[in-house]
């Protein structure tokens, strides 16, 4: 089966689709659509995965989102047996998330930093099992990482954890920084290690990503949607799906003044290099 686009980032498991979610595949299918469908903790990735066995456009991503670990969270070991599994093509979404961790308190409120520290150490000894993971499986990384409001910081402390590993393991440590939303150092840093960028529905209706988008090398660079979240315009408002993956390919096409079929191309091509499992599912 071929697909005339693939959305690396999808959440058809999720509740938002519980009323027509086969009748929502069905379409998508028509349309010729592939989608990474990606868990956040074990029964969402359980859910992934029964999606994936089940549709040949849908590919499945294990993993823990850091934005729902708290102070008692450790690394769920039953993602290891979900992850052995050839329907899957990623592990994540996994990285680190500071967006809603308390802010640095004022004097006087050290339990407050105390408690916020915890959770970081948390999110990185989280984000180091999913490492391993991928590395022992041989697969790519889903990354999440969403910084504290006005700054890098998520993003410069996953590049620490994950350039440590890349002097290690070279190459084979790899993976796409899922909604990007990083500075332009940010962006070297990731690039400088093999991974790639995605942007989801956002670009449309936002102008704040647009000078990374220019930056980033065409070959580096990838679509999702982030369903059910962030629907692109002209379907803003409403539960966003990865049949309006085309409005974002699109738009970065626009938003990089080249050819529309040029870029859509290239982002087929960079995500069948970068999660070759759905290149080998397609030729089977």
């Amino acid at each position: 089966m071929t697909f005339n686009y693939i959305d690396i980032h999808s959440h058809l498991n999720f509740p938002d689709f519980d009323k027509d979610r086969e009748d929502e595949i069905e379409k998508i299918q028509n349309e010729k659509i592939a989608t990474i469908v990606v868990g956040t903790d074990y029964e969402s990735s359980s859910a992934c995965l029964e999606l994936a066995e089940k549709y040949q456009n849908i590919f499945a991503c294990i993993g823990q989102h850091p934005g729902n670990l708290d102070r008692d969270s450790v690394f769920d070991e039953r993602l290891e047996q979900l992850a052995d599994n050839k329907n899957v093509v990623a592990i994540g979404e996994c990285g680190l998330d500071y967006f809603r961790l308390t802010p640095e308190p004022s004097e006087g409120n050290e339990d407050r930093a105390i408690a916020t520290n915890d959770l970081k150490m948390i999110q990185k000894t989280v984000f180091e099992y999913h490492i391993d993971l991928a590395l022992t499986l041989d697969l790519p990384l889903m990354l999440h990482i969403r910084s504290s409001k006005g700054t890098q910081d998520a993003y410069n402390d996953a590049l620490d954890i994950l350039e440590h590993h890349a002097k290690i393991n070279g190459e084979k440590l790899r993976g796409n920084a899922h909604f990007f939303a990083g500075d332009m150092g940010v962006l070297r840093r990731l690039l400088s290690i093999g991974f790639t960028v995605s942007f989801t529905g956002v670009v449309t209706f936002a102008r704040d990503y647009d000078e990374v988008i220019k930056a980033v090398p065409l070959e580096m660079i990838m679509a999702e949607t982030d369903a059910p979240f962030v629907a692109p315009i002209p379907h803003r408002g409403k539960r966003s799906s990865p049949l309006h993956i085309p409005e974002v390919v699109k738009k970065i096409a626009e938003i990089r003044d080249e050819s529309e079929t040029v870029v859509k191309k290239a982002i087929i091509d960079n995500t069948l290099r970068m999660f070759p499992a759905i290149g080998e599912s397609i030729a089977q």
